[in-house]
C-alpha cells in the first residue's frame, strides 16, 4: 500500500518529536544523581516498541478499533479500580501497578479508551439537541446520560488516584467529541456553564498539594521553597534559554540540579534552557504538523466513528502539549500532564502511538470511504 502525504508527515514528525525526547532525557539524566541514566534507556526501548505498535496498528483495518471500543472501556475501568485497590504509591499518588517489573499506569489507558468509546457511541446516534428546552432536556435523557455517566466513571476513579490533570482531560474529551457530533451549541453551552458554576465546590475535594498548586499558581512566591519552587525553577530555565539556548548539557538549573521532575512533567524547561526560543519554535512545530494532519484527516473521512476518534485523538494531543507547555512557564496551574512523546514515561508513550497508529490507519484507508 502507498504511503499517503499524511501519513508520511505522521510518521516524520513523530520521530523527530521522539528524537528530541530522547536527547532531552539524556541531558536530564547525564552525570545525575537524581535521576538515573536508565530513563533514557528505557524511552529508548519504548520509543522502537511504540514505532513498531503505530506500523502494526496502520496495517489493520481501522473498524477493528470500534469493535474493540466497548472491552477496552470495561477492561481500563477494571484496571482503575485494581489501581486503587492494590496499586503502587509514589508522591502521595496510587497511579501504578507493576507486572514483572514493569510499571503500567491505567489512567493514561483511559485517553484512548474514552475517546474510542465516546466515538462507538455517538457515531451511533443523531444528536438532535435544540434550543427548545424540553425538547432538549428529552434528547439530554435519552442521548448523553449514558456516555455521561461512562466518562465520569472514569473521571472519578482518575480523580481519586489522585490525578487531577488526566481527569480534566478526560472531560475535555467528552465536551469536544460532544460538540463534534452535531449537538447545538446553546445547551452544551448551558450544560459548560453549569458545570462552570459547579467547579468552586470542587475545592474541598482537592488534597492539600493541589490546593497549593492552584495558589503558587496565582502568586509562586507565596512559597518559594516549596509548592512554588518548581515553577520559579521552571521559569528561570525557559527565560534563561533566550534565543538559541546554552546548548546541550550546558543548561545550568538541569545540569546543578534546581529543576525537579525534569525528565518528566517539566521537561519542556531542559529543552528551553539548551536551546532556547528556536528550539523550542522548532518542537511547537512538529507538534502542529502533526495537529494540522490529524485535522485534515478527520475532515476528510465520512465514517463517522473514524470522524469522532480523529477528532478525539487531535484534541487530547493539543490539550496535552498546550497544558504542559503552559504550565512549565507558569501560565497555567501545574496539574501533573506530560509533553507527548518527550516527556519520560512509558505508558504515556504507548498511549499516543496507539493513537497515532489509528491516524496513520485512518489515512490510508479515507479513500476507500470517500
Amino acid at each position: 500500500m502507498k504511503m499517503s502525504a499524511e501519513a508520511r508527515i505522521i510518521w516524520i514528525s513523530t520521530l523527530i518529536i521522539m528524537s528530541v525526547g530522547l536527547v532531552t532525557l539524556y541531558s536530564a539524566s547525564f552525570d545525575n544523581v537524581r535521576v538515573s541514566r536508565q530513563v533514557f534507556f528505557d524511552q529508548l526501548v519504548c520509543g522502537a516498541l511504540a514505532l513498531t505498535v503505530m506500523f502494526v496498528l496502520s496495517r489493520i483495518h481501522y473498524r477493528m478499533f470500534f469493535d474493540a471500543a466497548y472491552p477496552l472501556y470495561v477492561i481500563n475501568v477494571l484496571l482503575l479500580i485494581f489501581v486503587l485497590v492494590a496499586g503502587r504509591s509514589a508522591l502521595g499518588a496510587t497511579r501504578w501497578f507493576s507486572f514483572a517489573g514493569i510499571s503500567f499506569q491505567p489512567s493514561e489507558l483511559s485517553k484512548v479508551a474514552v475517546i474510542l468509546m465516546l466515538g462507538r457511541y455517538f457515531s451511533k446516534r443523531n444528536l438532535k439537541l435544540s434550543f427548545d428546552l424540553r425538547s432538549s432536556f428529552y434528547a439530554f435523557g435519552r442521548d448523553l446520560c449514558y456516555p455521561l455517566f461512562l466518562m465520569l466513571l472514569s473521571f472519578v476513579f482518575i480523580f481519586k488516584q489522585p490525578d487531577l490533570g488526566t481527569a480534566i482531560l478526560v472531560f475535555g474529551i467528552f465536551v469536544i467529541m460532544l460538540f463534534a457530533s452535531g449537538i447545538d451549541w446553546r445547551p452544551l453551552a448551558g450544560f459548560l456553564g453549569l458545570c462552570a458554576i459547579a467547579v468552586p465546590f470542587g475545592w474541598h475535594f482537592l488534597k492539600d498539594y493541589q490546593r497549593d498548586r492552584l495558589l503558587v499558581f496565582l502568586n509562586p512566591n507565596i512559597d518559594p521553597l516549596g509548592a512554588g519552587y518548581t515553577i520559579i525553577q521552571s521559569r528561570i530555565a525557559i527565560g534563561s534559554g533566550q534565543v538559541f539556548g546554552k546548548g546541550w548539557l550546558a543548561g545550568t538549573q538541569n545540569q546543578l540540579n534546581f529543576l525537579p521532575e525534569r525528565h518528566t512533567d517539566f521537561i519542556f524547561a531542559v529543552i528551553g534552557e539548551e536551546w532556547g526560543f528556536a528550539g523550542t519554535t522548532f518542537l511547537l512545530g512538529c507538534y502542529f504538523m502533526l495537529i494540522y494532519t490529524g485535522i485534515q484527516i478527520a475532515g476528510r473521512v465520512k465514517d463517522k466513528f473514524g470522524h469522532l476518534v480523529a477528532i478525539g485523538i487531535v484534541s487530547i494531543l493539543t490539550l496535552q502539549v498546550v497544558i504542559n507547555m503552559s504550565m512549565t512557564m507558569g501560565l497555567s496551574p501545574v496539574v501533573g500532564i506530560t509533553l507527548p512523546f518527550v516527556s519520560y514515561g512509558r505508558t504515556s508513550f504507548l498511549v499516543f502511538a496507539i493513537m497515532m497508529g489509528f491516524l496513520l490507519n485512518l489515512s490510508q484507508q479515507r479513500r476507500s470511504n470517500a
